[in-house]
């Protein structure tokens, strides 16, 4: 989603923000701003461009004023339109105050018409525009004590604004904004200071010598400091190139509490391959065996790390998944893996929807969420939620220092390494691997299964790697050669599938939304009879995802048969042996059958992705920045 990023130092600004905001661009955006103070007349100076954040560097270049202290922004849009308008940094009305925001203000709608009624002028049709507005107006208020402001009367008037005063002005703010924020405001009259602010968003500083380094991710300034303050939840800072004052919503001094973090970064290029995403498809058997040997090696201390005590783990009777888009797909195939190898009932939940259902507590329950990022907002206000509840939390994730790990009972790992492409492979197939491993450590631990069941284990984790990399090196050739080709008109399709390979279909449709923009549609398959044949013509491709259970398969081929008879056109992904159902269609792929049933949709991994890949490349598309969509999705 949108990238914050703020400096205050020794040195001119704009090269850490051009860099922080590049290092974080893979997360998605439409457009790029920067803000600073112009040394030579201490008045504020702002660059915007829509697009590309190579576009904001050319102008920047055109025009390029720095200085000692600046922010900077990428946008994904929530409110506007794709526009320079709306690119930030926003300001006030006197051009003296730029603030650039990460999130959601809910109630925009209502203190925008405020403000307007008091004379305001904005320029943009954002949420974020009111922030700078409503700074501004808290500030004219210490100005005149009658305070006319209808909008600032409930909060009341502050005596003064200088130097530490200002806590007075953030403190009525952030009572009258709405929604998951983090923000960082430059004042032209306060040049010795940034102010950042965190309720709910993620937002840290980098603490340096002389010099601090603010972002959403602490990858913006990795190689530059490793002392990080990550801003507590409802809390506000003023950020000097010197040091930090720290406070909560109350109004309470913080103790500025850093953390020494190895921090790295080193540039993800494409080495060699065409796009991010083809690049992350061949890599997923390393990230894959990365992965399984961190489990190994973490396994004395996995329940300390995991925030659990054996007992708890010997005494769970049911397991709790939350997620969001393709990490729900992955929960809801790992629910097979739990119900089969634990033996006990799994609930699997999009996170976005939890917190707005019923909830019952239960004892003897782990509430397990998954994230790549680790930032995901849904998903971090559904862990609150149980947090708050003192319920047992574990996050699964990819990112080390995320929120999530913070902020949950225990976490677990999984090693993709970056993942630049917007479309997920390597994060999706590494969550499954280690979710099959957790589910079978859990089973070991309750006396399931026995011991010499975990090696066999991991022997199948990278075996099923094994094959998703050697059906896709088979298969790539004839796809890139004739059935991209052959297939890319289609603008229609359906995703067929029967037990863990219906969540498996669900995340090859997402897929191909995603990547190629094609309306993709997924059913299971025994629901075709109830309503989706009557979308079956010549003119729309089905894909048919099939599984290792003969009554399963055997059930699969009678609606494929059902597919035929109404003239549909069927791609199959199929096991050794199924001849059948490769009989029915126009195209099929064949997966070794030595792969165990419960990880058939991770050897299927490589290949579903790949063709989507190839689909999208011979429709133009653009693979790894999809339009509309982010990486990294910290609103609601």
């Amino acid at each position: 989603m949108c990238t914050v990023v703020g400096y205050i130092g020794k040195s001119f600004c704009s090269a850490f923000i051009f860099e922080g905001l590049a290092r974080l661009e893979y997360r998605g955006y439409d457009s790029a701003g920067f803000a600073c103070l112009d040394p030579s007349n201490q008045k504020l100076f702002c660059s915007k461009a829509s697009g590309q954040l190579s576009h904001l560097t050319e102008r920047f270049k055109q025009n390029p004023i720095d200085g000692f202290s600046g922010i900077g922004h990428t946008r994904w849009s929530t409110h506007g339109d794709l526009s320079e308008k709306n690119a930030h940094p926003h300001s006030d009305c006197t051009k003296t105050i730029s603030v650039v925001h990460n999130g959601i203000i809910e109630n925009h709608h209502e203190l925008k018409n405020q403000l307007l009624q008091e004379g305001h002028i904005f320029c943009s049709n954002t949420d974020s525009e009111v922030i700078p507005h409503l700074i501004e107006s808290l500030i004219q208020v210490t100005a005149r004590p009658e305070c006319p402001s209808k909008l600032l009367s409930e909060v009341g008037c502050i005596e003064g604004c200088k130097g530490n005063e200002l806590v007075n002005v953030v403190l009525q703010l952030v009572t009258m904004l709405q929604g998951a924020y983090a923000f960082v405001a430059l004042l032209q009259d306060f040049p010795e200071m940034l102010i950042v602010v965190r309720k709910k968003s993620p937002l840290c500083v980098g603490m340096g010598n002389g010099e601090m380094f603010v972002a959403s991710d602490s990858l913006a300034f990795a190689g530059k400091t490793d002392s990080v303050l990550f801003l507590p939840d409802e809390s506000f800072a003023f950020v000097h190139k010197d040091g930090i004052e720290l406070y909560d919503f109350l109004g309470n001094q913080l103790p500025v509490q850093s953390q020494t973090v190895a921090l790295t970064y080193a540039a993800s290029g494409k080495d060699g391959y065409e796009h991010f995403m083809l690049k992350e498809i061949y890599e997923q058997k390393a990230a894959i065996a990365r992965t399984v040997e961190s489990l190994q090696l973490l396994d004395p201390l996995l329940w300390d790390q995991l925030g659990l005590s054996c007992e708890k783990i010997q005494s769970v009777q049911r397991i709790h998944l939350l997620a969001c888009g393709t990490s729900w797909h992955a929960a809801r195939i790992a629910q097979f893996f739990f119900e089969f190898i634990v033996k006990i009932p799994v609930s699997v939940h999009l996170a976005s929807e939890f917190r707005y259902m019923p909830f019952f507590p239960q004892n003897d329950t782990v509430y397990l969420f998954i994230s790549q990022s680790g930032e995901t907002a849904d998903a971090l206000e559904a862990l609150r939620l149980i947090n708050a509840l003192a319920l047992p939390t574990v996050t699964l994730t990819n990112v080390a220092m995320s929120s999530m790990v913070r902020e949950s009972g225990g976490f677990l790992l999984t090693h993709a390494g970056p993942e630049i492409a917007v479309a997920s492979t390597k994060a999706f197939t590494t969550q499954l691997a280690a979710l099959y491993w957790l589910a079978h450590r859990i089973a070991l631990e309750k006396k399931v299964i026995k011991k010499s069941a975990m090696v066999c284990v991991e022997e199948n984790i990278l075996l099923a790697a094994h094959i998703l990399e050697t059906s896709l090196l088979q298969y790539r050739d004839v796809i890139e050669s004739s059935l991209a080709q052959k297939y890319a008109s289609y603008d229609k399709a359906i995703f067929l599938g029967r037990n863990s390979s219906y969540p498996f279909a669900m995340e090859g449709a997402l897929k191909l939304k995603e990547v190629a923009y094609v309306f993709a549609q997924c059913y299971p398959a025994g629901e075709l009879k109830h309503g989706p044949l009557a979308l079956i013509d010549d003119q729309v491709l089905v894909y048919v995802f099939s599984h290792q259970d003969p009554l399963l398969y055997q059930k699969l081929v009678s609606n494929a048969h059902e597919v035929k008879a109404r003239g549909g056109l069927i791609i199959a992904f199929a096991y050794e042996g199924q001849d059948e159902l490769c009989s029915l269609a126009e195209d099929y792929f064949i997966i070794a059958s030595t792969v165990p049933p419960l990880l058939g949709p991770l050897a299927m991994s490589g290949l579903m992705q790949y063709f989507v890949y190839a689909l999208a490349k011979e429709r133009g598309c653009p693979i790894d920045k999809p339009r509309n969509l982010a990486k990294s999705v910290t609103v609601e």
